[in-house]
């Protein structure tokens, strides 16, 4: 190992132009960056390889020549909730220092935000984090960002509602504060959350979720929303099953199982929640109102 070797390895792979020089000449640095050999992280960091979200944070520490704490997505995304797939980095600025924003970098100034530590390095707390990010979104996106807080474990509903009376006053927290309620762990997906706040705005009465239904062969089921008086299942289909065989013969066997346990199973699917929510909400209710009639 050369002490170069030594050098990125002991800085997780991110080097200055500063220590670089030290190694090679000014036009033979030029060169390593032009082919390719150096790839740039941030103006005057680089890395020997195409740099990641941690090699990217990592070459921001170094910059700042400290550990600098992350925020709102990229911050979501080391708690394990990002369900906005964030792709810049947002960092607080360090209290020391001045970092200015940059292409992949946005660098936020949080005065009093608390801290926490996600994936080992210093960010805004878990359910801080939740409601910031909410704030910024629209109400289903929002609620699909509470959900997949509570689902990581890494906040309690408590924790977010206090968060969001640290955050009182602040744009979208209004509508923040009347979602906390609604929030699930149990949602496993974002259009799953967003498909149940179409239903509770609908009106129609909270659905169990992830609700288990045995069938008369022993076979135990799962269904996305469950009406238990009615016996009325709701699945959200992510994608046009009737182009996947396999996922195809699944639903009609779910299908007839459910059935013959006297179970209705209805589908939805992105139009259905984004587009045709009426619809969507007239459908469920039109068979709850049957079946609990029959």
């Amino acid at each position: 190992m050369t002490d170069l070797d030594a050098v990125f390895r002991a800085q997780g792979g991110v080097a200055t132009s500063g220590q670089l020089l030290r190694f090679y000449s000014r036009s033979r640095l030029d060169i390593e960056i032009r082919d390719g050999w150096l790839i740039k992280v941030w103006p005057g960091v680089y890395s020997r390889d195409e740099p990641d979200t941690m090699t990217r944070l990592r070459g921001l520490d170094l910059r700042a020549g400290e550990p600098v704490a992350i925020c709102l997505g990229t911050a979501a995304a080391a708690y394990g909730f990002d369900t906005e797939d964030t792709h810049d980095i947002h960092a607080l600025n360090p209290p020391r220092h001045q970092l200015r924003n940059s292409d992949g970098l946005i660098v936020h100034r949080r005065d009093g935000a608390p801290l926490g530590v996600a994936d080992g390095r210093p960010a805004t707390t878990a359910a801080w984090t939740a409601v910031e990010v909410a704030r910024s979104l629209r109400r289903p996106r929002a609620l699909a960002t509470l959900d997949a807080a509570l689902r990581s474990t890494s906040c309690t509903r408590q924790q977010l509602t206090v968060a969001a009376a640290e955050q009182a006053g602040r744009r979208g927290i209004v509508a923040v504060r009347e979602l906390i309620p609604l929030a699930d762990a149990l949602a496993e997906s974002p259009m799953e959350s967003e498909a149940r706040l179409a239903m509770l705005d609908g009106g129609l009465p909270p659905p169990v979720l992830q609700h288990e239904i045995v069938d008369l062969s022993g076979r135990t089921w799962r269904v996305d929303f469950a009406w238990l008086d009615a016996k009325v299942a709701v699945e959200y289909d992510g994608f046009d099953w009737h182009s996947d065989q396999e996922h195809f013969a699944r639903d009609r066997q779910k299908r007839a199982a459910l059935n013959e346990v006297n179970w209705r199973m209805l589908s939805v699917v992105s139009d259905d929640v984004r587009k045709q929510s009426h619809d969507m909400v007239r459908r469920i209710e039109h068979e709850l109102t049957r079946r609990i009639a029959a």
